[in-house]
């Protein structure tokens, strides 16, 4: 049966008791029916995970023996740039959650021209909360014992000057496919994908004037939420862990 894993914040350190706050709690007592014996693997986000056992538990409060430090290492040697414009309703969450268990490093939602989300003041705090909960979700889940690093909303001219050793934007009228692209192997990836509707074709020029190469996934058109997840999965074939 597979360990059930938890994020926490604070520090871990091996062979000692540490208290888990009230989410995680609940999490593990109402939701998963966990209880005192069950074991539990419990990771920071400083590399590795630490392996234990619940000696108390209660709605409202978790405490868990450590055990030893497991150092495994899961991250692609290949590092992601996500650029992504912000999509409608639970369509940029899946993206989310996708994108950390394909190994992306970091994400940087991006405001378009075509982008019809706007958020602003205490909507966008809420909003990268909530973000954040569905990336940490998804790296308990998968395995990963490093957090992607979630940036606040930009401007896409704010972030085209990236760097990375490989950048690409998605446009499907492109002739570069990534077979084209195999006879190199760069270290780090600047991925650049429109909201629905896509990129603009001024965002795409500034694109290609800013480094960016057009890039296509073949002849079908892809949503939003579907062409990362095609994108960062040939991405880690050629260059990443697959």
């Amino acid at each position: 049966m597979r360990t059930t894993r938890i994020y926490t914040e604070q520090p871990l350190t091996a062979h000692t008791v540490i208290e888990l706050g009230k989410d995680a709690a609940r999490h593990l007592v109402t939701v998963l029916r966990m209880k005192s014996g069950d074991s539990v693997s419990l990771f920071n986000g400083e590399g590795g995970e630490f392996p234990g056992e619940i000696v108390s538990a209660t709605p409202k409060s978790v405490t868990v023996q450590l055990a030893g430090h497991d150092s495994s290492d899961r991250e692609s040697p290949l590092k992601t740039l996500l650029g992504i414009g912000i999509s409608r309703g639970d369509r940029f969450d899946w993206v989310l959650q996708k994108a950390t268990e394909l190994g992306v490093t970091e994400i940087f939602p991006l405001y378009t021209e075509r982008t019809e989300v706007k958020l602003r003041g205490e909507r966008e705090e809420k909003k990268q909360r909530h973000w954040q909960q569905i990336i940490i979700s998804a790296c308990e889940q998968c395995g990963r014992n490093r957090i992607p690093a979630l940036h606040s909303p930009l401007n896409l001219r704010d972030w085209l000057a990236t760097t990375a050793d490989i950048k690409l934007l998605l446009h499907h009228r492109s002739d570069l496919s990534l077979q084209s692209l195999s006879g190199i192997k760069p270290a780090s990836a600047a991925l650049l994908i429109g909201p629905e509707g896509g990129l603009s074709e001024a965002e795409i020029q500034l694109g290609l004037d800013t480094g960016f190469q057009a890039l296509t996934l073949g002849p079908r058109v892809f949503r939003t939420e579907t062409a990362p997840i095609v994108a960062l999965s040939l991405f880690q074939g050629m260059w990443g862990d697959f």
